[in-house]
């Protein structure tokens, strides 16, 4: 059994599958990437049995069958090889592989496929198209509020909420909450809501692109499937409850701010260089069209600021992780930012400019 195909042609579908491959696995074919072909294409999967990536490339092969090679190792070699160079691929008994390019020859370790887990989920209740940039906009826009490893397992992910002509992102920490919306038709008689991994949402977003493309979403009852092209992703879905995120959303403040959003990070990032590196706290004083910005650390030093603005409200003063601010000032590309304050004990709701469409609230802190 031989394969022959390019270097790009391989290369591509390997760096695209690579991230769903975990690192500390517990079953030993995890490691390893599925490569089925027949006739002139090559199919590979990779899965940690929560997320499943399959990809077709085109390559030459003189029967079909089925193997498994260690992915991060035939990455590698790929890598390294000459752009351009092709590559011949022989299965030489059920143990092992020989990979030869130009001179080059390297024997490979097989697995066999029949071991090889794939996630089954059942026929698929909706479905609905969405734009590639829309659906990469959502998770960038949300995706850096989600928890790492709270004891809530609920927020280790991203709610997505789908109704007759919307898509919403949501993610929270407890923290903090991203919110961000997208028109899209989908069709939907009655609103759905799942909650989406960690991993499967940034496995998501790092291969998605800017493109206008159509993305098929489907859904079924424990796993969502995205089919772009030639290649399909899909991720099981976390059985849960997600917060009633509205509660947390605080009601219009009568304390707005319109701040440049570069002079705030800048600001900000300066500022931080002397806060708490383990609390992280600033403290934004509110006084006639000013804002003055003071950080301390246990050392006993103090980093100030101040920004010129338009205010002619009561004095206040509020505190808050300078870390969840730069985050959301981060994801906004509007060239102004408004920044809504109620009283030091509530919540700021932080939006780009002139739209709706994003909402960011962060939690104050004492200081």
């Amino acid at each position: 059994m031989k394969i022959k195909i390019s270097r790009e042609s391989l290369l591509e579908p390997l760096l695209q599958i690579n991230g769903v491959v975990e690192r500390r696995q517990t079953l030993p074919i995890l490691a390893n990437v599925l490569i089925q072909c027949q006739k002139d294409q090559m199919a590979l999967t990779a899965t940690d049995l929560e997320v499943e990536m399959r990809t077709v490339t085109l390559c030459e092969c003189d029967e079909e069958f089925e193997f498994t090679l260690p992915a991060r190792k035939l990455l590698d070699i790929c890598k390294a090889l000459p752009e351009e160079s092709n590559i011949s691929l022989s299965i030489d008994n059920k143990d092992r592989a020989t990979l030869r390019s130009g001179r080059g020859r390297y024997a490979l370790g097989v697995l066999s496929a029949t071991e090889y887990p794939s996630i089954e989920i059942a026929t698929a209740d909706t479905k609905f198209d969405i734009e590639e940039r829309q659906l990469k906009q959502l998770i960038d826009k949300t995706g850096f509020a989600m928890a790492q490893q709270d004891v809530r397992y609920y927020l280790n992910g991203m709610l997505i909420e789908i109704s007759a002509k919307r898509v919403r992102a949501v993610a929270t920490d407890g923290h903090r909450l991203a919110l961000s919306d997208a028109e899209v038709e989908t069709g939907f008689e009655e609103e759905k809501k799942i909650i989406l991994p960690r991993k499967a949402a940034l496995e998501l977003h790092r291969f998605l692109s800017d493109s206008e493309t159509p993305v098929t979403i489907e859904l079924s009852q424990n796993h969502i499937r995205f089919i772009r092209g030639s290649t399909t992703f899909t991720s099981k879905l976390i059985d849960g409850r997600f917060p009633d995120y509205e509660r947390v959303i605080p009601p219009q403040g009568d304390k707005v701010l319109t701040i440049e959003r570069d002079l705030l990070k800048q600001v900000l990032q300066r500022a931080s260089i002397l806060s708490n590196e383990k609390y992280r706290g600033i403290r934004f004083s509110l006084s006639e069209n000013l804002i003055h910005l003071t950080a301390n650390n246990p050392e006993q030093e103090q980093a100030e600021e101040e920004i010129v603005i338009e205010y002619s409200k009561e004095e206040m003063s509020i505190g808050f992780n300078v870390g969840y601010l730069l985050d959301v000032l981060g994801v906004i590309d509007t060239e102004n930012v408004v920044m809504t304050l109620t009283d030091p004990n509530s919540s700021c709701i932080v939006t780009p400019e002139g739209s709706e469409q994003s909402r960011y609230v962060v939690m104050p802190m004492r200081l």
